[in-house]
């Protein structure tokens, strides 16, 4: 009876054995599809804000295939084409995007394109954005250029104005990251002269299974003369960023 007994547990064993090996095995899903949602201190984009130094919501959608196609679209409420100028109607940004991305050991790559789309009236300039972009990422390292194939969101002149940055996501302790950022926008034409600037952050966040903490400081070089809005806030001015953000 003994010697059955262990037998018989040999054998569970091995098959638990079995079957967690298979489990490791299993492949990737062919689709995938996610969602986002952020709540914000305020939406800042290339260290610029887009909401007067109030809050922001935003939220996202993506798919993306096992071959390495992927879609998405994402929109948060903007406040700066409507800040002091009463006869344009907006109150949104929505963009969508997709693209190829894939990894050979720590090593990855990523080309799309991504539209930005701001539904409303009154616009001098069409606001609406379409950039290419480029990313080569190497462990915690990502290298990206996008590259605009109109105006840049409405600068008369700006069509083929670029913007490289250089981001570092780096893991101190498991769930806690830091995260570094430097970037350049270059806006080119002569109506937007001097309006090219570098950007920075700084920051920590914390992933609470799925929840991730953010805190950042950001800051430009931007000319106060050129981002300083009608109602005169300084929207290239240094801050501090609080966010919240919940994966599906």
């Amino acid at each position: 009876m003994r010697k059955t007994i262990i037998a018989s547990a040999l054998i569970a064993a091995s098959v638990l054995s079995t079957l967690a090996h298979a489990a490791d095995a299993a492949p990737a899903p062919e689709h995938t599809f996610t969602s986002n949602v952020t709540l914000a201190s305020e939406y800042i984009y290339r260290g610029i804000g887009q909401t007067n130094r109030k809050p922001a919501i935003q939220g996202g959608f993506d798919y993306a295939h096992s071959s390495g196609v992927y879609l998405g679209t994402w929109a948060s409420n903007v406040s700066w084409l409507t800040d002091g100028n009463s006869t344009v109607s907006n109150s949104i940004e929505m963009d969508f995007y997709g693209g190829f991305k894939n990894t050979v050991g720590d090593f990855g790559y990523d080309v799309g394109l991504l539209q930005y789309f701001y539904p409303g009236s009154g616009y001098g300039n069409n606001p609406n954005t379409l950039e290419g972009y480029v990313a080569g990422s190497w462990t915690f390292l990502t290298l990206k250029y996008s590259h605009s194939f109109s105006d840049l969101f409405g600068w008369v002149g700006s069509k083929n104005s670029g913007y490289l940055d250089l981001t570092a996501n780096y893991e101190l302790v498991p769930t806690v990251n830091l995260v570094a950022h430097v970037g350049r926008q270059k806006v080119n034409g002569s109506s937007a002269e001097g309006a090219s600037y570098t950007d920075y952050k700084l920051g920590v966040t914390k992933d609470f299974s799925g929840t991730v903490l953010g805190l950042s400081y950001i800051n430009t070089t931007a000319s106060s003369a050129w981002y300083t809005n009608p109602l005169g806030k300084d929207l290239g001015k240094d801050r501090i960023q609080f966010s919240i953000t919940r994966t599906f």
